[in-house]
């Protein structure tokens, strides 16, 4: 049947979903990038073709393809028991091991849409996600980085509309055992790969993240893509450093892309290059992705142990300074792949093969051919090669709206379908991109994008605080380290310890409270009477 010919795209209930109109649709099939196949069906196919091969690894525990193709198929029948159904939204909030490769590809392949929260994220944020995707059930680790997630759940079902199911991982106490999942090993009804796949969140400037859909068909196109720029094979050996919940490690080609290659995926839960190392000489590591921040961490990292295995080290989720490139390209021996991307869409990589200059001073190239890029100026007339502008994108991997979001869609979309990335880039006559600057209200520290509007809403709950700011300042391991710059009352006692204890009873995660505190008998502001954020960044700065 032709895509024209279709039904129309299957839509999550209660939730608007932008799709990409017909025309569009029609296109990327007739280009070859939207395939029809859904993003578990390499598990089967590898399952069939070679089922003693090792997919997973996480310590002294692993599974082949055939075993992980039969645990999908048993969590499947184990969350059909629970109630949940295709469509069905679930917070999965795991640290990384192996179950929570064997779940995302279950739920990709029972149509069960995962919302996939970090393991930093605390109860603010969760109570979010889970209100905003109105998902029915979450799945947690009892602990974790010292933290015990029950907590959020058991302040969850206080809320109206509660989550039907909490399963954990671990300690259940009064929820369900994850153990308790494992049933039948019956073969799944394929999936519309047009279907809602997964849910990402987005780190823009708004109060709380924005909700990405992602769909089979344009999920699996970046993925695919992704692993052949990086040339994966069956011979592949990916460490998962970073979150496996986060955009970059799914998908770029993170974990989704070394099993869509037929290669194994090892499970890291100490990022530290000490731990990191004796991985990756242990299990023949052939590459991995960090942040800057942890990259520039590893570079003074004992090594007592042979790297020879690792291929190429990708680090990307910031802008990665130049000079932090050529002490990671002069001290291993390893190639270095500069990923700048963004969980909405687009996706830029430098070459495996390519010349320096590439690698050290810029953040890639647009992976696609059917890649759309504009770079414009405040008024989106177009800028000149080399001239910094605002970077926007379309493409058939770049969402076309956020999910239950009109109001946020206006201002990040325009009327053709162009995504506003919010990035400030150079465009190079070879193509590739150079990112120059921010435009959105948002710190990225280290990775993690920080909405100042959040945080300052926090700050101004607190009795002593008149006005508040949050700003980015340079730093040179996070890239940016967040700032609240601050106006409070006399004798009301806000300083640092104070406001950090605020934050944190009120739920904040540690990673978005503040790195420094600065305070002002007043706060500039512009011509309109808004906080003037460009003048305090240039007066703390230094």
């Amino acid at each position: 049947m032709e895509a024209h010919a279709q039904p129309a795209a299957p839509q999550l209930p209660g939730l608007d979903a932008p799709y990409w109109p017909e025309r569009f649709e029609r296109y990327y099939r007739q280009q070859g990038a939207w395939t029809g196949e859904t993003l578990d069906a390499c598990i089967a196919r590898h399952a069939g073709h070679t089922p003693e091969r090792i997919a997973l690894t996480d310590g002294e525990r692993s599974l082949t393809y055939a075993e992980l193709h039969s645990r999908c198929n048993q969590l499947a029948d184990g969350f059909t028991r629970l109630g949940l159904r295709p469509g069905d939204r679930i917070v999965v909030q795991l640290p990384n091991v192996l179950e929570f490769i064997e779940t995302t590809f279950a739920l990709f392949r029972l149509g069960v849409v995962p919302v996939f929260a970090l393991p930093t994220d605390r109860r603010n944020e969760i109570t979010h996600i889970v209100q905003a995707s109105k998902a029915v059930a979450y799945l947690i680790k009892d602990h974790a980085l010292g933290f015990d997630y029950r907590e959020i759940a058991r302040e969850l079902q206080t809320l109206p509309d509660a989550i039907r199911h909490v399963i954990v991982l671990g300690e259940a106490a009064e929820f369900t055992p994850y153990a308790s999942l494992y049933g039948r090993d019956l073969p799944v009804p394929a999936t519309d790969s047009r279907a809602p796949a997964l849910i990402t969140l987005s780190g823009g400037s708004t109060a709380m993240p924005k909700l990405i859909l992602r769909r089979h068909d344009d999920y699996l196109y970046s993925i695919r893509v992704s692993a052949s720029i990086c040339q994966l094979s069956p011979q592949s050996v990916y460490l998962c450093v970073l979150p496996a919940g986060h955009n970059f490690t799914l998908s770029s080609p993170g974990f989704i892309g070394t099993l869509l290659a037929g290669g194994r995926v090892v499970m890291q839960a100490d990022p530290s290059g000490s731990a990191c190392f004796a991985s990756i000489a242990r299990e023949g590591v052939t590459f991995t992705a960090l942040v800057p921040s942890l990259a520039q961490a590893w570079l003074h990292a004992p090594r007592q142990h042979d790297l020879s295995s690792l291929r190429f080290l990708q680090v990307g989720g910031a802008r990665l300074s130049d000079e932090v490139a050529a002490r990671l390209s002069e001290s291993f021996d390893f190639t270095l792949q500069q990923v700048y991307g963004m969980s909405e869409g687009l996706v830029c990589y430098t070459d495996l093969k390519g010349d320096l200059d590439q690698l050290l001073h810029t953040q890639g190239r647009p992976m696609s051919p059917l890649d759309e890029i504009l770079v414009v100026d405040d008024d989106d007339l177009p800028v000149a090669v080399g001239q910094p502008g605002h970077l926007l994108v379309r493409g058939p991997y770049t969402i076309r709206g956020y999910l239950d979001a009109p109001q946020q869609n206006a201002r990040a979309f325009t009327a053709d379908g162009f995504y506003r990335t919010g990035d400030v880039v150079c465009l190079r006559e070879d193509g590739y991109l150079v990112v120059t600057g921010r435009h959105k209200d948002q710190v990225n520290r280290g990775g993690e994008k920080i909405a100042a509007e959040e945080i300052e809403g926090h700050l101004l709950a607190h009795p002593g605080v008149l006005e508040a700011a949050v700003i980015g300042i340079p730093d040179p391991h996070l890239g940016e380290r967040t700032c609240a710059v601050l106006v409070v009352a006399p004798g009301q006692g806000c300083d640092t310890a104070t406001l950090k204890a605020h934050l944190q009873a009120r739920g904040v995660a540690a990673q978005r409270i503040p790195d420094q505190f600065q305070w002002l008998p007043s706060l500039p502001k512009t011509t309109l009477g808004k906080t003037d954020k460009k003048v305090l960044r240039q007066q703390f700065a230094a």
